[in-house]
């Protein structure tokens, strides 16, 4: 016998053709982005900055999962995503996908935004159409900063093809002797210490064009007979045995592989002369279809020198994060004790809303410089160069303060900086821990142990954004600051369980991957679908970066089919079809993409009057929840919980950034109705912050 809500008929939820590809799922999230380059109503340098983060994007996507999927491919691998795609096909459609973009990409900047540009005042122009006089300028800064740094490299008896680094903006030329007809292939490489677009007086001229013009002085008495203007993507993952016993120098001979990862695609300049190409292509052994050409200028990433101009009415205007109400202090000095401000209730904060400053890195400083507090620990999974919570760190050590920090080494492209924050943190006398084998540490956490009285209490922030300040002003975050006993027991619990060797503790609160997260959402969402079969209307809305995790989604539509509103924030991949018939009727996703990084991971949990609330770091994939330490903490605060909830509606009513998902497979943007005002989240809440702060809009 079926429920009202169930269809008699029960569907296979493991069925492939119910889930999209990861890989072409991330595509159409950077389609997003290149929209947003697209739309004349974002500010001129904005625009800029959304081609620069495109290409930029597209870069690690091939470096990253192009790469994994080629070597998977070729070691014969099946996939193991719900969708099944073999391998082979998964690379053939994103080489289609991605040239398609990339020909929008390049139409929205040579016949939209290069422009307007110009008719702002910054003219990025090709050097043949310079007038004579910034022709002129143009040589001259050839011959002062340019010509000094060249270095050609021929390829003959003696001379091997040379090595071409990642990401390089390179000349390929064949030279040819006029006396003895003898032909070479050579290579210029752009440098990468000066400007990519060159000044010329008042115009900016692509560095690789003045190169070009130049090139035959590199060859005295030869002849440039075809050239080639070329940059290669090289794969940049690596994998680091369980068994290493020097975890820090494995990833640092790793480090050094990186850079001769093999090349997973090559740009030319499209056009590109047929003898130099093929060198190209033979050397480097680059298939057909890893060979993409680019209808302009190679190299987007390059947009950021425009989009960085002091041109401030041409960009966003700023926005300067709040102090929230509670943690304003009220002397001059604005000096509040945040431990006693957390003794009152739990706090709740939004970045970049609210002051990453004024909260998480007050939050250590303070325990650093207090007398009181016996004990920091804390997880580094990437920070920034100008963060102060690592020297802080260093100076707790150096205080007499027990300093435990977590250094995730293996967070990829970070390696380095976190290589030297770990070396500086062991030379300081901090206890540096590098995780557990075989698993990312990704969770941010940080505890404090504080003497009050006859007792030793514990505070924490537990957070969904990394202990980075630079990225805390882009990207939006939650973070909860909070004493209470039983999860501050568990938080301690896990920094033990990751210090130490023991089994992994069974939380009380906390929901952790690997062991248990997993299985905790998904009870939580039979829990809501339970109630609801029992006439108690339930719902769930989860926000996160990523879903594909097969059980996850199954759960999903589980809940769907049992006729629960499931309403998805999905910023980048969403593996699932919502409004498939019988499957996930009611079932909505969203996607924002805007101003900010929404990185948030918000999961709600409601049947009748009842939520169950939780922020953490995991987002819902495979690697997260299998393959890296996460953690997920309630949100018990009535007022907390309130204002996670009220965020969430305000992101699903988005009517300005917002892009929905249909059964298809297909993103479309999310309008007002009849023509209204549209709705901005990302200003919304900044108003709201403002208003909180009494900064009136």
């Amino acid at each position: 016998m079926t429920t009202a809500h169930e269809p008699a008929s029960a569907p296979d939820l493991a069925d492939p053709g119910l889930y999209t590809n990861r890989e072409l799922s991330w595509l159409d999230f950077n389609a997003r982005v290149l929209a947003l380059a697209a739309d004349p109503g974002q500010p001129l340098l904005e625009r800029c900055k959304f081609l620069a983060i495109f290409a930029s994007n597209l870069d690690e996507f091939f470096m990253v999962r192009v790469a994994a999927s080629q070597e998977a491919a070729a070691a014969g691998r099946r996939s193991s995503t719900p969708d099944r795609m073999p391998r082979d096909e998964v690379l053939t459609r994103v080489a289609v996908r991605v040239r398609e973009l990339v020909d929008e990409q390049h139409r929205i900047w040579q016949d939209d935004i290069r422009p307007r540009l110009a008719e702002a005042g910054i003219v990025v122009a090709d050097l043949a159409s310079l007038s004579a006089d910034d022709r002129a300028a143009a040589d001259d800064g050839f011959e002062r900063q340019v010509l000094p740094v060249l270095t050609p490299l021929a390829v003959g008896p003696g001379l091997p093809f040379p090595y071409i680094s990642g990401l390089s903006l390179n000349l390929g030329l064949i030279v040819r002797d006029p006396e003895t007809g003898e032909q070479r292939f050579a290579r210029l490489k752009v440098p990468s210490g000066l400007p990519r677009l060159f000044p010329a007086r008042d115009r900016l001229v692509p560095l690789e064009q003045l190169i070009g013009a130049h090139a035959a002085r590199l060859f005295p008495g030869m002849e440039i007979a075809q050239s080639v203007l070329f940059r290669v993507t090289r794969d940049a993952d690596f994998d680091i045995s369980d068994d290493a016993d020097d975890l820090l120098g494995a990833v640092e001979d790793q480090l050094r592989q990186r850079r001769f990862g093999h090349v997973v695609r090559l740009e030319v300049q499209q056009g590109a002369a047929p003898e130099p190409l093929e060198e190209l292509t033979t050397a480097m052994r680059v298939a057909a279809r890893d060979t993409y050409y680019v209808p302009g200028l190679l190299d987007m990433t390059s947009l950021w020198q425009v989009a960085t101009l002091p041109r401030p009415e041409l960009r966003d205007t700023e926005w300067r994060p709040v102090v929230p109400h509670r943690l304003r202090g009220t002397d001059e000095d604005d000096s509040l004790d945040m431990f006693a401000a957390i003794r009152g209730g739990d706090i709740l904060v939004h970045h970049p809303y609210d002051d990453f400053t004024a909260t998480v890195e007050r939050f250590v400083v303070q325990a650093v410089d207090d007398p009181d507090v016996l004990a920091i620990k804390q997880t580094v999974y990437r920070t920034s160069g100008d963060s102060p919570i690592v020297p802080a760190l260093i100076r707790a050590a150096e205080r007499g303060i027990q300093t435990i920090c977590l250094v995730e080494l293996k967070a990829r492209f970070d390696e380095e900086r976190n290589i030297r924050w770990a070396r500086a943190l062991e030379r300081a006398g901090v206890h540096v821990v590098y995780g557990i084998p075989g698993l990312k540490t990704h969770a941010k956490l940080c505890m404090v142990a504080r003497r009050e009285g006859d007792r030793v209490r514990r505070y924490c922030h537990i957070g969904t954004g990394n202990y980075n300040p630079s990225t805390a002003r882009l990207y939006t975050d939650i973070g909860l600051f909070t004493c209470d006993e039983v999860i501050t027991q568990d938080v301690a619990n896990l920094f033990n369980h990751l210090t130490g060797f023991a089994r992994p503790p069974r939380d009380e609160r906390l929901l952790v991957a690997p062991s248990h997260l997993r299985e905790g959402l998904v009870a939580e969402i039979e829990r809501v679908v339970a109630a609801h079969r029992d006439g108690v209307p339930g719902r769930v809305v989860m926000k996160m970066n990523s879903l594909v995790d097969g059980p996850i989604s199954e759960a999903i539509y589980r809940a769907s089919r049992a006729g629960v509103p499931v309403d998805l924030v999905i910023r980048g991949i969403c593996g699932l079809r919502p409004g498939v018939p019988g499957v996930s009727d009611h079932v909505r996703v969203v996607s924002i993409v805007g101003r900010f990084l929404e990185h948030a991971r918000i999961f709600a949990f409601h049947s009748g009057d009842d939520a169950r609330v939780w922020i953490g770091s995991a987002d819902m994939m495979v690697r997260n929840l299998d393959h890296r330490v996460e953690a997920v903490a309630p949100v018990d605060d009535p007022a907390c919980r309130r204002e996670l909830l009220a965020a969430l509606e305000v992101m699903l009513s988005d009517t300005a950034l917002a892009w929905r998902l249909d059964a298809s497979g297909a993103w479309t943007r999310v309008l007002p109705p009849d023509g209204g005002e549209p709705l901005n989240s990302h200003s919304a809440f900044m108003a709201r912050a403002l208003e909180a702060a009494g900064r009136l809009v």
